[in-house]
C-alpha cells in the first residue's frame, strides 16, 4: 500500500524546511535536496508545492536528465490524490492515515491505494533503490570489494546521480569511519603552516620580496592548472624547486581549491562568483562528469575547451 495526498497537502509543504513537488502524479518530499540542487535552491523553491512535470522536461528553461529523474524516486513518499485513485481505493483503509516523513506538520494522508490498482505501477517506498549498484545507505567498501561489476557498468553506474542525506559511509566499522572523516579546518591548519615555511626559506635563501611575490602568484596559477588536470587526468605534477615560493603558492591554491570544493558542496554560498561556481561544479556532476573539470575557476576549461555551457 502506498499513501495517496491532496493537491492541498502538498501545497502546504511549499518551504525549504518541508518541501514536496509532484511528478506525473507521484508525490515527492525532496526537502533534504533543497541545498543541494544544481541549479540553485532557488529553482526548487519557487516551484515548492507545485508539480514540476513540465518543468523537468522544457528543454529551454531547465532540462533535466535521465539519470535525474532517476535520483527522484529516492524522495517519492506517495502519489496524488486524482479521481482515478480514489475511485478504486480500498474505503476499509481510509482512516488509517499516517504522518509523511517530512513531521513538519499535522497534515496527514487522506487515502492509501490498492497494489492491484491498474492504474498505476505501484513503488514498494520502504525497499526502493533497490537496484543492483551499491546500496547507499550500507558501508560501501565491503559492497564494492565482493562486487563483480564490470568496469563500463561501475563507470556508468558512478556518473548517474544519486542523493541521500548526510555522507554515505565508507566502512562498518566505526574506528575505520572515523579517519575518513576530516574537518574543513584541518585543510588550512595543516597546510598554512607549510605556505609559511616555505616562504621563509625562499626568503632566506636570498630571492628577493618582489620575486617571491611573483613566484607565489606563479604557484598559485600552477596550482589551478593542477586542480584541472588532477580532476581530469587523475594525475599528480609535482613542480621542481625553483622556489620555495612557487611551491608555497601551489599549496596556497590546493587550500583555496579544497576549502572552494568544500564550500560549494556543504554551503548556502555567496552569491558573488561562488553561486555560480556551485551551479557549475554540480552541473560537472550530474549532467555532464566530461566537462567543468575546474573548480575555482572556469580558466582552463576555457583554454582546453571543456567548458560547460549552462
Amino acid at each position: 500500500m502506498a499513501l495517496l495526498y491532496s493537491v492541498r497537502q502538498v501545497k502546504a509543504h511549499s518551504n525549504s524546511a518541508s518541501c514536496w513537488v509532484t511528478l506525473n502524479n507521484k508525490v515527492y518530499d525532496v526537502s533534504s535536496f533543497v541545498s543541494d540542487h544544481p541549479g540553485g535552491e532557488e529553482l526548487i523553491l519557487n516551484q515548492a508545492g507545485n508539480d514540476i512535470t513540465d518543468l523537468m522536461k522544457d528543454e529551454l528553461s531547465h532540462l533535466h536528465s535521465e539519470g535525474a529523474y532517476e535520483m527522484m524516486d529516492e524522495f517519492l513518499i506517495g502519489y496524488l490524490n486524482t479521481t482515478t485513485t480514489t475511485a478504486s481505493t480500498n474505503k476499509e483503509l481510509k482512516n488509517r492515515a499516517k504522518t509523511p516523513k517530512s513531521g513538519a506538520d499535522t497534515i496527514v494522508a487522506t487515502d492509501y491505494y490498492d497494489d492491484n490498482d491498474g492504474h498505476f505501477q505501484p513503488t514498494d517506498l520502504a525497499t526502493e533503490k533497490k537496484k543492483k549498484f551499491l546500496d547507499l545507505t550500507r558501508p560501501l567498501f565491503w559492497q564494492l570489494w565482493t562486487s563483480d561489476y564490470s568496469k563500463a557498468f561501475y563507470l556508468e553506474q558512478v556518473h548517474i546521480p544519486r542523493h541521500i542525506p548526510g555522507s554515505a559511509r565508507i566502512f562498518g566499522s566505526p574506528y575505520l569511519e572515523v579517519l575518513t572523516k576530516t574537518p574543513w579546518y584541518i585543510i588550512p591548519v595543516f597546510w598554512l603552516p607549510v605556505v609559511v615555511y616555505n616562504l621563509t626559506q625562499s626568503l632566506n635563501l636570498g630571492l628577493g620580496v618582489d620575486k617571491v611575490i611573483t613566484h607565489f602568484l606563479a604557484g598559485v596559477v600552477l596550482w589551478s592548472l593542477l586542480e584541472y588536470m588532477l580532476h581530469r587526468l587523475v594525475r599528480s605534477v609535482i613542480a621542481e624547486p625553483q622556489g620555495y615560493a612557487m611551491l608555497a603558492g601551489a599549496y596556497f591554491g590546493y587550500i583555496l581549491y579544497d576549502m572552494t570544493h568544500y564550500y560549494l558542496h556543504h554551503a548556502n554560498v555567496f552569491k558573488s562568483h561562488f553561486r555560480e561556481m556551485k551551479t557549475y561544479h554540480l552541473a560537472h556532476h550530474y549532467k555532464n562528469f566530461q566537462g567543468g573539470y575546474g573548480i575555482t575557476s572556469k580558466v582552463w576549461d576555457r583554454v582546453f575547451n571543456t567548458e560547460l555551457k549552462l
